[in-house]
């Protein structure tokens, strides 16, 4: 299977790919590819642009969003389905909330493998809290470790039926920040002992899917840096909760970390990352990006390897027939 040899995944700025941008990607050679609302038109432009990020890379890249439905939701209406925020949806389907996210996770796979995106940063298997930022809260599922685990399987399994693979976030944990990483870094002060048995939990859980995605949280029970950029943090993420899929970090440009963006790039690469993730679309910093984050070693290549082996060609269902399911079970909330 032909990988990317760039331990990088890029954006690009506009709803097409510049022949500068083309060139870049074709010398860094990056694992894939990122899409925003800025990339975003209708569906015939999406399909092309993904179709065109593949092309100058000349293979089968995985092409990656952010998808969750509700706030964080890049394909909108009226091309696409609408979502509720997670946590609400949650409440509405009561008991029936598994089958629920199962369904709308397949709906949302069938939307994005439809325009040429296979891989979705999904599901949130952070556990929220009484303090937790708005930012992240109601993009989580449930205020307990349990079902978070249990309803972040069924989104991954969703999935991977509609053929996309999930990206499990943001490990090891991000429910007890009061803060914002997009604007600044929070510091959990927990004891180990609690958020083993609480916000590691569901990743614990989740250890086996394809992807995952780092926290930019101090967790300063273990160390003083964040988590995206602590060697310690990371060999908890491998060994502790037990994840040997491919980890890539937040987005770098997320003001939570110090450094230019070629620093933060090396620091999260030294700690033990193994994708370096950069959103932003600009070109220069996608370069000093590129140039620190290196080329990926052995055993990043083989786990790259082994997580896009998981793609698979979508089962056949009648998606009107779960449309429908997905909005009985929200009733008068769908």
């Amino acid at each position: 299977m032909a990988v990317g040899s760039g331990a990088c995944i890029f954006g690009c700025l506009g709803p097409v790919v510049s022949a500068d941008e083309r060139a870049f990607f074709r010398d860094a050679d990056p694992f894939g590819f990122i899409i925003f609302a800025r990339n975003v038109e209708t569906p015939a432009q999406l399909a092309r642009l993904t179709a065109d990020l593949r092309d100058a890379v000349g293979r089968d890249a995985p092409v990656l969003v952010d998808q969750e439905g509700g706030r964080v939701q890049r394909l909108r209406s009226p091309h696409w389905r609408e979502y509720l925020p997670p946590l609400d949806a949650v409440a509405l389907a009561g008991p029936q909330a598994e089958r629920m996210m199962y369904l709308r996770s397949r709906l949302i796979a069938a939307e994005l493998r439809a325009v040429g995106i296979d891989a979705n940063c999904a599901p949130v298997a952070d556990v929220p809290h009484a303090a937790t930022h708005a930012f992240l809260r109601n993009r989580c599922y449930a205020g307990d470790a349990d079902t978070v685990a249990r309803l972040g399987r069924a989104v991954a399994e969703g999935h991977l039926a509609g053929g996309v693979l999930p990206v499990v976030k943001h490990m090891p944990g991000h429910g007890r920040a009061t803060a914002d990483t997009h604007h600044d870094l929070p510091t959990v002060a927990e004891d180990a002992a609690t958020l083993h048995a609480t916000d590691f939990a569901p990743f614990r859980a989740l250890a086996d899917l394809p992807m995952a995605m780092t926290a930019h949280i101090v967790f300063s029970a273990f160390d003083d840096q964040p988590a995206t950029c602590s060697a310690r943090m990371i060999d908890l993420i491998r060994q502790d909760i037990g994840f040997q899929g491919l980890l890539m970090t937040d987005d770098l440009n997320m003001q939570a970390l110090s450094g230019t963006l070629g620093e933060r790039a090396a620091r999260a690469m030294a700690a033990g990352c193994d994708i370096a993730l950069h959103c932003k679309g600009d070109l220069a910093e996608m370069q000093a990006v590129a140039e620190a984050a290196g080329r990926m070693g052995p055993e990043t290549m083989a786990r790259a390897q082994a997580a896009l082996a998981q793609r698979r060609t979508p089962d056949t269902v009648d998606i009107a027939a779960l449309e429908a399911e997905h909005s009985g079970l929200l009733g008068a909330g769908a």
